[in-house]
């Protein structure tokens, strides 16, 4: 059996995919709902509503690549090139939230976008680098499969 923190991480991951979906389904009666306290989602609406769909729809996208290679972690076959693959995508999605991100500073310039753009590029470059050292990894071990 799996350890307690390797089933809560695979838990949590399956939550915050089907929660993002379902956060990105109610986006226009929140960003409404919201719209009634605050004046800026209500004057911004249509530009709110485009930016947050399309950056949720590149996050659930990074969970949804997670929840793969986790399966591969659970598997006991974590340097697989289907990793590698999938943390390419996560590297292109989250350059994607950056720009999706940068593009709100249009509309409203605030502390906190600034510092999700800056998250997001890391997490890209992050993953680009990951992707490198899986790729060196898959390729050791089919090496050495091939040896044995």
């Amino acid at each position: 059996m799996k350890d307690k923190l390797t089933l809560f991480t695979k838990y949590l991951l399956d939550f915050m995919f089907y929660s993002g979906i379902l956060v990105i389904l109610t986006l226009p009666f929140s960003i409404r709902f919201y719209g009634n306290y605050n004046t800026y989602f209500r004057d911004n609406y249509y530009s709110l509503l485009v930016v947050f769909f399309l950056s949720g729809i590149f996050a659930v996208l990074i969970i949804y690549e997670l929840r793969k290679m986790f399966r591969s972690v659970l598997n006991d076959d974590c340097f697989i090139r289907e990793n590698v693959t999938s943390l390419e995508k996560m590297s292109t999605y989250s350059f994607f939230i950056a720009v999706i991100m940068a593009c709100r500073l249009f509309i409203y310039i605030t502390p906190a976008v600034l510092i999700i753009i800056l998250v997001f590029v890391i997490a890209g470059l992050f993953s680009k680098v990951l992707a490198q050292v899986f790729d060196k990894a898959v390729s050791y071990k089919l090496e050495n499969d091939l040896t044995i």
